[in-house]
Parts: structure tokens; C-alpha cells; sequence
């Protein structure tokens, strides 16, 4: 079910970071917009996104990507059930994915997400 899990970095300056992640570790830019979307070429499931400020709130410390859009109403409808705390509603997004925030029992948002296909 889950087709990824990528961290979320701070980034008040996209392009030092986009310099940073592709001139040290040779990552590509996967994504410009909203978010600055990072991946390794040889294993494009390694990747780093980093949120320009103030772009998502609340921040999310990392994404669960559950590879299909029933995948994310699954998941939300088992967050529900289990009375857990969602801090960003079910929506589709203009950019093309579905996806919720929760909170862990550690209080990290948790950006649950799928593509729209």
C-alpha cells in the first residue's frame, strides 16, 4: 500500500537549497511547485521535499504516500474511527494529489497523500 515515505525539510531559500541537494548529492528536481520536490536518479523513490516558509500549515514533518486516492479516504476513515486527530482536511489539491494531515502520538503532522490519477 504505501509506495514512499519522504521527509520534509525547511527551506526560506529554495534555490540554495535545490544548489545544496543537487550539487552535493546529485539529487534532480522533481517538482518546483508548490514544494520543492527532490529525488535521487538512480532510485526515484528516495526523495526529499523541501517547504518554502509558511507554505503548509500546519508543517508536516514527513509524507506517507499510500500510492492511490481510495488509499488516502482508507486511511482517513481509519483515522476516524480511531478518533485520531486530523489537523488538515481531506482534499484534492490543484496540484494533483489527494491527501490529509494527522498528528502521531508524538505530535508530528503526518501528510497522508496519493496522486490523482
Amino acid at each position: 500500500m504505501i509506495s514512499r515515505i519522504h521527509p520534509y525539510a525547511n527551506g526560506s531559500d529554495l534555490e540554495a537549497s535545490r544548489e545544496f541537494y543537487v550539487g552535493v548529492f546529485g539529487l534532480e528536481v522533481a517538482m518546483e511547485d508548490p514544494v520543492l520536490g527532490l529525488r535521487s536518479p538512480a532510485n526515484p523513490t528516495a526523495q526529499i521535499i523541501v517547504l518554502p516558509d509558511g507554505a503548509e500549515s500546519p508543517a508536516p514533518r514527513f509524507g506517507i504516500d499510500v500510492g492511490q486516492p481510495a488509499a488516502v479516504d482508507a486511511a482517513h476513515a481509519a483515522a476516524t474511527r480511531r478518533g485520531l486527530r486530523t489537523v488538515y482536511p481531506l482534499t484534492d489539491e490543484p496540484w494533483g494529489v489527494r491527501r490529509f494531515f494527522l498528528t502521531d502520538p508524538g505530535g508530528n503532522v503526518v501528510n497522508v497523500l496519493a496522486h490523482l490519477r
